[in-house]
């Protein structure tokens, strides 16, 4: 399962500066000397593309990864990691925390947990910090911005973290990449890619839809280059609510 998913980005993901802060961090906390901890932290505002980053990483560093959702229960997320790594769960929570201790020490793989906000909601934390002090493997939570203060109240798990890296803004550059990708043989002016950054507000998430905006309208009016002229027909998507309307 997770192969698949991952493997799905792995020849379509630009190397974009979070992708490899992720990597460099997985990395880091796995190649750790054996007496530092192995948790650590990658966070940041929703829409930079951590999600993306994790899939990626995922495949590339041949880490176990679960994508966590607000309705799981402890049972849950142990049944998601089983699954992805290929392990019949059995039937209590202390019999698949075993397992999962035991194929993290035995593998070496990484565990990447994404949304872990939602760790924090259902008190779950403590079973991820039980899965690292019995397997003293590496595991990496993925989540927003405030993660880390929440996990800094937490002085058992706070305890265990090696490294705590923040995901970056979207820069210019990354906007060119990602143009590249999106909108083959489409010609943008410069001008055009840095209004697409302040529009997005660097949020990675943002500026592939306005690239998607930008491919339907230059196949609408049959256009292979854009310029600053063809903005304001096209109307740059910047997440901004629209303003209510009045009565008729």
């Amino acid at each position: 399962m997770k192969i698949d998913r991952a493997g799905s980005f792995s020849h379509g993901v630009a190397p974009l500066r979070n992708v490899m802060l992720l990597n460099q961090l997985i990395q880091r906390v796995n190649d750790r000397d054996p007496d530092l901890p192995g948790m650590a932290c990658f966070y940041g505002p929703s829409g930079y593309g951590k999600t993306t980053a994790a899939t990626w990483n995922a495949n590339e560093t041949n880490a176990y990864w679960v994508e966590m959702r607000e309705s799981w229960t402890r049972k849950t997320l142990f049944r998601a990691i089983l699954t992805n790594m290929g392990i019949e769960p059995r039937r209590t929570i202390p019999e698949m925390s075993e397992q999962i201790s035991r194929q993290l020490a035995v593998s070496g793989r990484p565990l990447l947990i994404d949304e872990a906000d939602y760790l924090m909601k259902a008190k779950m934390i403590e079973l991820i910090r039980e899965l690292y002090e019995d397997s003293k493997g590496t595991i990496i939570l993925i989540g927003e911005e405030r993660l880390p203060q929440n996990l800094a109240k937490l002085e058992r798990t706070h305890n265990r973290m090696l490294d705590w890296v923040a995901a970056q803004p979207a820069d210019l550059r990354e906007v060119q990449m990602l143009a590249r990708m999106k909108c083959p043989g489409i010609d943008i002016e410069e001008e055009v890619l840095a209004e697409i950054l302040r529009a997005a507000g660097g949020r990675a998430r943002r500026i592939v839809v306005i690239l998607g905006q930008i491919r339907e309208h230059a196949a609408l009016k049959d256009k292979d280059a854009i310029a600053m002229a063809d903005v304001a027909q096209i109307g740059f998507y910047t997440g901004d609510a629209p303003a209510p309307r009045g009565n008729r």
